[in-house]
């Protein structure tokens, strides 16, 4: 990993403008891509006239919304990245349980990436459902999967990108990498609905 671009943060308080910079440190350059909060809802938006980069919009100054959204983009591929919140589809909160299965399935990946950055972050990571209008609760299978998805990954590797943004953040908050072993820390919150 390249120096950051500012001193390391073991301990402290996590602010979501550390992973603006981290990012952006990370992927301005190399990738076109930079992190920006303050968004009511959070969106990737590609490059195009308004703007030289592609843009990976999290809400508000929600440390865990930029860290879900930066795991979306370390899994999206070039085809992927070239679209408005990369041309997946969407049901908005209160989806049936037939559109809710269909959303978990498709969230298991950026879960299991999300958790590992919270890992790293030495923040507790939280199963979202995103479906506040309904009364269900993350399911004990999904969060099974997620857990699963993520042994998967620290044992086979995780792709460049999202490879990359760990060691950033190893770096930054002075974490030790992830093991299967440590991926089991008590630093899950599971039947969290936001």
């Amino acid at each position: 990993m390249k120096t950051l671009p500012f001193p390391n943060k073991p301990g402290t308080i996590k602010q979501a403008e550390d992973l603006v910079k981290l990012f952006n440190h990370c992927f301005a350059n190399t990738e076109n891509t930079i992190l920006l909060g303050g968004a009511e809802e959070p969106i990737y938006q590609p490059a195009g006239d308004k703007c030289q980069y592609n843009r990976v919009f999290f809400t508000r100054d929600y440390f865990s919304s930029a860290l879900h959204e930066i795991a979306h983009w370390c899994i999206a591929g070039k085809e992927r990245r070239s679209h408005v919140d990369y041309a997946y589809w969407y049901y908005p909160d209160g989806r049936d349980p037939c559109q809710q299965a269909k959303f978990e399935a498709a969230e298991v990946k950026p879960q299991a990436i999300e958790h590992a950055f919270s890992l790293a972050s030495d923040i507790k990571f939280r199963v979202s459902i995103d479906n506040l209008n309904n009364e269900q609760t993350s399911s004990d299978t999904f969060e099974r999967a997620v857990d699963n998805q993520l042994a998967t990954l620290i044992q086979s590797g995780f792709n460049p990108r999202t490879q990359l943004f760990l060691n950033a953040l190893h770096d930054l908050y002075n974490t030790p990498p992830l093991t299967a072993f440590n991926s089991k820390q008590n630093n899950s919150d599971y039947g969290a609905q936001g």
